[in-house]
């Protein structure tokens, strides 16, 4: 009985143990038992890819995640085409038409005028303020007409056609078919060429540099272009798209900068790349305390260390007529000009200005420009010039 007891006691004992135990184990703030440790990374990758897609509100509806979006891929910007420019020899020419149509009236007035049975005092007057009107000058207007008036008293009766070669005559004559207009742009052995391009900005300047550069590469030429307008970011942009165009390489500086610098570059620019010709568009505002003539005058005696300055072009705007002389004088004065590029000439009847600005500066006009187009710019021809005005 005894030995009965011994073993009830020791059973009770042994399961309040396992109970005591239990409560330890799961009490509140027990430790618990130990998380299981963390799958590998790879582990969760796979088990995402068999994890089938969520499904979506609505019997079947299903949603995918859509791929990732390539990336945006900027095109370089698209250069011009480099075009062949037509040779500059018979532009002018090819463009008489249009010459002719604008500037006829004046021919066409004084051969009205000439062609009178009867020539007074009266008629001669007229015939000499249809000249200065025209812009050809109080002075060669006056001369004109005293020629003609000596001719017609040897002459007697005219008929139109004699009236016609009287007249032109005298307007070539004024014009001055023996002055040498040959622009020049040949290179002295390894040394390029140089042609400054000077003017008022608004008369086409930086224009008239890019339709240049064009012509020479028409024919045959290899063209440096140095933006050296540095005043006028405008400027600089404009003679760069000119240069693409066609192939030229522009050198140009910083805003603002050193006018003389950026000529110096192109000049060493064009003697590197053994080029023909450099051509150098300059400012045409007063921007320094220097003032525009000592400006121009460093820029010529920089460009001089590197090569010859074969051609001074000035740059006039036929519309201005006898108000661009002014700026011309000072132009002339600061650089010495050898040569006029006379823009905007198919858009006034006042072609006269040819022959006022050649007597009163003493420089051939060597380039006329005809149009807006980019082939619009043409030598300079005395007698193409003169039938234009008088018209077939």
């Amino acid at each position: 009985m005894d030995g009965y007891l011994g073993i009830i006691v020791i059973v009770v004992v042994v399961a309040l143990l396992a109970a005591g135990g239990l409560f330890l184990l799961f009490r509140p703030g027990g430790k618990g038992v130990p998380p299981a440790p963390p799958k590998p990374p790879v582990e969760e990758k796979r088990e995402e890819a068999a994890r089938p897609p969520a499904r979506e509100e609505g019997e079947g509806a299903t949603t995918t995640v859509p791929p990732p979006a390539p990336p945006v891929v900027v095109p370089p910007p698209v250069k011009p085409e480099v075009e062949v420019p037509p040779p500059s020899a018979g532009r002018m020419v090819r463009l008489r038409a249009r010459l002719a149509r604008s500037q006829n009236a004046l021919g066409k007035g004084l051969l009205e005028l000439l062609s009178r049975d009867r020539l007074d005092d009266d008629a001669w007057d007229e015939i000499e303020d249809t000249l200065i009107t025209a812009d050809v000058g109080v002075s060669p207007s006056r001369a004109m007409v005293e020629e003609l008036r000596t001719k017609v008293k040897v002459l007697g009766t005219r008929t139109h056609e004699e009236a016609r070669g009287l007249l032109r005559e005298q307007l070539l004559a004024q014009v001055g078919p023996d002055m040498d207009r040959t622009l020049h742009t040949a290179p002295h052995g390894e040394r390029p060429a140089v042609v400054l391009v000077v003017g008022v900005n608004g008369t086409g300047k930086t224009t008239t540099t890019g339709k240049l550069a064009r012509a020479l590469i028409g024919d045959g030429k290899k063209v440096v272009l140095g933006a050296a307008d540095t005043f006028r970011a405008a400027a600089a942009d404009q003679l760069q798209t000119w240069g693409e165009r066609v192939g030229a390489e522009v050198v140009r500086g910083p805003e603002g900068g050193d006018p003389a610098s950026v000529a110096f570059d192109a000049t060493d620019k064009g003697i590197t790349d053994k080029a023909d010709v450099v051509i150098v568009d300059t400012a045409g505002r007063l921007h320094t305390k220097t003032g525009l003539m000592d400006e121009l005058g460093k820029v010529k005696r920089v460009i001089e260390k590197k090569a010859t300055v074969d051609e001074v072009l000035l740059v006039l705007d036929a519309t201005t007529g006898q108000n661009g002389m002014r700026q011309a004088q000072v132009f002339a004065e600061a650089v010495a000009v050898t040569g006029i590029a006379l823009t905007k000439l198919d858009g006034t009847a006042k072609g006269g200005i040819v022959i006022s600005v050649q007597r009163e500066l003493g420089v051939p006009v060597k380039l006329v420009g005809l149009g807006e187009g980019a082939d619009d710019l043409a030598p300079f021809d005395p007698e193409v010039f003169v039938d234009a005005l008088l018209g077939d």
